[in-house]
């Protein structure tokens, strides 16, 4: 079985955006009499049960069709660049992806009674055809929602009604909702930020490596490109993928000190980054052998990490592009079952 390494890093603060909304469990009125308000935790709770984007967005569309109930249909746009459709409800999934414009631009909150009119003649008429198949050309009113953050713009919620339009508490309630949503995708922009700058840094410093051998250029990258190949074939979720391609991108920077223990010394440069905790072991520990006849500690089989394993088998399989090599060092130098993977997902 692949272990994977059980993780020594303290929980994250939470960093959940204070939201001045009151929220309190209580019908409201002129709102579908089915619908409760839910309390603030439970909301957020909800909505981010899928923390990205555009889980965030899509479980957005469900809460506030829920709020003004009825015959509705609904889609996402994000706001980066492009303005592009990421979530869709009740829509056909062939939106998503689609660059539109639309009546989000203003960034703010409208009530549009002409139904998808604007839609229609913002867009080129080749992507008409789309959205008369999706029964756009049926709405009879379009709430837009935009999504903000301290004036910034970061998308919009768009429900179409097709009888009939939205009441005045209807619209104040999704409106309400699109408020927390703001803040919450905010946070999620500034972690994506955060964590590209990071890999652009890593990618830097291992090119700098690489610099002084002109036969190394390009050989950190080919590495983690395999070796996220191999952690996605075993289903390691993103997070833990993020820790794969760091410690791959940065395997062998200790290079600048020298040949000699440039392992450890590329290890140390993670020492303290708690989040890259299992990175920094795979870097360690890339040099063991599944024999046990490795270094720096003679581990044995899966006593050696599992992310260390996986780089062994990208780094062996980048540097000579021979399987058949990868497949003679299998339960010797290198994991047997993650040869085995790796020969799977290159066929």
């Amino acid at each position: 079985m692949f272990r994977r390494p059980r993780p020594q890093t303290p929980a994250p603060p939470d960093t959940t955006p204070a939201v001045a909304v009151e929220l309190a469990p209580q019908a409201v009125a002129g709102l579908p009499s089915a619908y409760q308000e839910p309390d603030t935790g439970k909301l957020l709770g909800e909505l981010l049960s899928r923390p990205s984007p555009e889980g965030l967005l899509e479980n957005a569309l469900s809460q506030v069709a829920e709020r003004v109930g009825g015959d509705v249909k609904g889609y996402a746009v994000l706001r980066r660049g492009q303005d592009r459709v990421v979530a869709v409800l009740l829509y056909p999934r062939r939106l998503v992806g689609l660059s539109l414009s639309g009546p989000w631009t203003a960034a703010r909150p409208r009530l549009t009674t002409n139904g998808t009119s604007e839609l229609y003649a913002m867009n080129d008429e080749m992507l008409h055809p789309q959205f008369d198949e999706a029964g756009m050309n049926q709405v009879s009113a379009s709430l837009v929602l935009p999504i903000a953050n301290k004036g910034r713009s970061l998308g919009a919620l768009v429900l179409d009604r097709f009888k009939g339009g939205f009441s005045q508490e209807q619209q104040d309630s999704a409106q309400k909702l699109a408020g927390v949503v703001g803040p919450l995708l905010g946070l999620m922009d500034a972690r994506e930020e955060a964590r590209a700058t990071a890999r652009t840094i890593a990618s830097a410093v291992a090119e700098m490596t690489e610099s002084l051998d002109f036969d190394s250029v390009g050989h950190a990258q080919s590495v983690a490109d395999v070796a996220v190949r191999l952690g996605r074939s075993l289903g390691l979720a993103e997070r833990e993928l993020d820790e794969v391609w760091f410690a791959a991108v940065l395997h062998d920077v200790g290079k600048l000190h020298g040949e000699e223990d440039h392992a450890q010394v590329s290890a140390n440069v993670l020492h303290g980054v708690s989040s890259l905790g299992q990175a920094q072991l795979a870097v360690r520990h890339h040099h063991e052998r599944w024999d046990g006849q490795g270094t720096p500690d003679k581990l044995v089989g899966e006593d050696i990490p599992l992310y260390a394993r996986i780089l062994a088998v990208a780094n062996a399989y980048v540097r000579t592009g021979d399987l058949d090599v990868l497949r003679g060092q299998a339960g010797k130098a290198l994991d047997p079952k993650l040869v085995g993977l790796l020969e799977r997902s290159v066929h």
